[in-house]
C-alpha cells in the first residue's frame, strides 16, 4: 500500500500554489489542468527549468510565465500577508470552501484571506448582493436593507467592494452588526477603489476580505469580471441590485447560473436604464425578490418561508358569501325592500332579511320603517358620491 503525501511535501505543494498566485492568472483553466495533472510543485519546477514547456500554450506564452516565476519569492509573499493579519489558504486545506471546486480547472489556485473567521464555515450560509457602481439613490438604499435583513437573519454578505451597490451592501451589513465578505481583484493589502480604504478596513476587523492575487498585486480589467466568478462559486445565490444591459454584475448573475446557484433580482422602475440589466435577468431565469425573507426562502433550509403578502383586511372581508352578496345587493344611495334585496342577492326575503339583520348588528346596515340602507361604514372608502360601487 502506497503511502499518503508527507507533511513536507504537502508544505512543499502549499508554497509552490503561493508562488504559483504570482505566475497565473485568475481562471486560468490551462494552469488549473496542469495543477489537476500533475500538482503545483512539478508545475512550478517546470517552470523553472529548460524541460520540454507543459501541454496548452505557445512558446511565446511559456517563456512570459517562466519569467514570472523567476521572480516569485513565495516566503516574501507569505510574510507580506502576515504582517496585515492575513493567511493563505488552497485546497485540502481545512479552510478551503469546497464550493470553489465547481469551477473546475478554473478554480482559484488558493485565496489570500484577511480577517479572524473561517472563509468555509462562512460561505456554506453566505449571498451575493452586487449591483450598479453609479447606482441611484434607490439602488443604494435597497442594497443596504437587503443586506442588513439578511445579516440580521445571520446570513453572510459577500459582495466586490466596490462603489455604489456593493459598498451599499456591505454597510447595510456591517451597520446592523452582521457578517460581510469582500473579495478583491488586487492584493489583501491594498485598498481599491481609494474612496473604500476605510470602508475595506472595517470589514477586515469585522468580516473577511479576500482576493486570489499576491500582496501588492494591482487590478486590471479582465481581473474584475474573473474576481465575479469567486464570488458566484462562494455563495448560495446571487441578488442583483441594479445593473445596466452591459455590467459586470449580470456577469456574476451569470456565472451563478451556470454553476447551478439561485438568480435574483431586484425590480426599478422600468423607465431607468441602470434596472434594464435586472429586468432583463427577471424575464429569463432570475427570480424576483423585494427584501432577505424572500431571499433566504430560496437559498435557505427547508421550512425558512417569506410570510404571506396581502394588502389589509377590511370588515367586510370577514362576511360570509352570503352576507356579503346581501350587502352588495343594496344600493349605494337610497333604501331597498327586503324584496328587491332577495331578488339582488338571489335568495329568499326570509333570508335576506335574517341577514340584513346581522349585517345590521355589525353596523353596516340601517332600517329605516320597511327599507334598508348603507350606513357609512359600508362604503368603500374610495366613494366619491357614485351611485354604483
Amino acid at each position: 500500500m502506497s503511502a499518503g503525501p508527507t507533511a513536507s511535501s504537502r508544505e512543499e505543494e502549499r508554497l509552490a500554489r503561493v508562488a504559483l498566485t504570482r505566475v497565473l492568472e485568475p481562471g486560468d483553466a490551462v494552469g488549473g489542468r496542469w495543477l489537476r495533472e500533475v500538482g503545483a510543485a512539478e508545475v512550478l519546477r517546470r517552470l523553472g527549468t529548460e524541460e520540454e514547456r507543459l501541454p496548452g500554450v505557445s512558446p511565446r506564452r511559456w517563456e512570459g510565465l517562466r519569467g514570472r516565476a523567476a521572480t516569485a519569492r513565495p516566503e516574501r509573499d507569505l510574510a507580506a500577508a502576515e504582517d496585515i493579519g492575513g493567511r493563505f489558504v488552497c485546497p485540502g486545506d481545512a479552510e478551503w470552501p469546497v464550493t470553489l471546486d465547481d469551477l473546475g480547472d478554473a478554480r482559484p489556485v488558493g485565496l489570500w484571506v484577511r480577517g479572524r473567521p473561517s472563509l468555509r464555515m462562512w460561505a456554506l450560509r453566505s449571498v451575493a448582493v452586487v449591483g450598479a457602481r453609479a447606482c441611484t439613490q434607490y439602488g443604494a438604499h435597497m442594497a443596504a436593507t437587503v443586506a442588513a435583513g439578511l445579516a440580521e437573519r445571520g446570513w453572510v454578505v459577500v459582495s466586490g467592494g466596490a462603489y455604489g451597490v456593493d459598498g451599499a451592501a456591505h454597510r447595510g451589513a456591517l451597520g446592523s452588526g452582521g457578517a460581510t465578505v469582500a473579495v478583491l481583484a488586487c492584493g489583501i493589502d491594498q485598498s481599491y477603489p481609494r474612496g473604500h480604504a476605510e470602508l475595506i478596513g472595517r470589514i477586515a476587523e469585522q468580516g473577511l476580505v479576500v482576493g486570489e492575487l499576491p500582496p501588492g498585486d494591482h487590478p486590471t480589467p479582465s481581473r474584475f469580471i474573473l474576481r465575479n466568478r469567486l464570488i458566484a462559486a462562494l455563495t448560495r445565490g446571487t441578488v442583483v441590485v441594479e445593473a445596466a444591459y452591459r455590467s459586470g454584475a449580470l456577469a456574476t448573475a451569470r456565472g451563478a447560473r451556470e454553476l447551478g446557484r439561485f438568480t435574483m433580482g431586484v425590480p426599478g422602475p422600468a423607465t431607468s436604464a441602470l434596472s434594464a440589466g435586472v429586468h432583463e435577468l427577471l424575464r429569463g431565469d432570475g427570480v424576483l425578490v423585494t427584501d432577505a425573507a424572500e431571499i433566504i426562502e430560496l437559498v435557505g433550509d427547508m421550512g425558512e418561508l417569506a410570510p404571506a403578502r396581502r394588502g389589509p383586511v377590511v370588515p367586510r372581508d370577514l362576511l360570509t358569501p352570503g352576507v356579503q352578496r346581501v350587502l352588495a345587493a343594496l344600493p349605494a344611495r337610497g333604501r331597498a325592500a327586503p324584496a328587491d334585496v332577495a331578488i339582488g342577492a338571489g335568495t329568499t326575503v326570509d333570508d335576506a332579511v335574517g341577514r340584513l339583520y346581522e349585517l345590521q348588528s355589525l353596523g353596516f346596515v340601517e332600517r329605516h320603517g320597511d327599507g334598508w340602507q348603507l350606513t357609512r361604514q359600508a362604503l368603500p372608502p374610495d366613494f366619491a358620491g357614485a351611485d354604483e360601487w
